[in-house]
């Protein structure tokens, strides 16, 4: 008997080890060039936890993200945020990124970004450092569609820049 329920223990032990619960640090950005607006449409995903816990860090301990009962400065503190952790480069020129708003999908907010009057791309660079200043293990998920060609690349903190050739 005592044989069989150390078996049963070494059986269940590792698989026990995979129902831990793991918290993953991840954020999905949606790049869309569209040529006839001669925008560039930015669309990025956040765990609302991670971006409350960052804009608390950075700039008001107070600082509540919530759909029903929102302070004035969260947008302006988001933006900032986004500004400074978003850097893109289209042919070798810094663009400077137009804040639209925000929206809450349950734990995620999604934050809508724009660059005006893209006439072409012949390069794209992103530095897409969101939440690397909160987390070491996080990962930020880049999905592009620029001249009718869908790439995507996953940025960590020790590799934060993308780039894509159109030429």
């Amino acid at each position: 008997m005592l044989f069989i329920k150390k078996s049963l223990l070494v059986l269940l032990l590792p698989l026990m080890a995979f129902t831990t619960i793991h918290k993953y640090y991840v954020s999905v950005t949606q790049i869309d060039y569209i040529k006839e607006k001669q925008s560039v449409q930015i669309t990025t995903r956040i765990f609302l936890d991670d971006l409350e816990d960052v804009l608390q860090l950075r700039y008001d301990k107070n600082l509540i993200l919530d759909p029903q009962s929102e302070a004035g400065d969260i947008n302006f503190n988001l933006e900032k945020y986004l500004k400074t952790k978003l850097v893109i480069r289209i042919n070798g020129e810094e663009k400077s990124l137009k804040y639209i708003g925000k929206e809450y999908d349950n734990d995620i907010v999604i934050c809508y970004l724009e660059i005006e009057d893209v006439t072409e791309i012949k390069t794209f660079r992103i530095q897409n450092t969101v939440l690397f200043d909160l987390h070491e293990e996080q990962q930020n998920i880049v999905r592009t569609k620029i001249n009718s060609k869908n790439k995507s690349f996953i940025l960590t903190k020790s590799n934060d820049k993308g780039l894509l050739n159109f030429k």
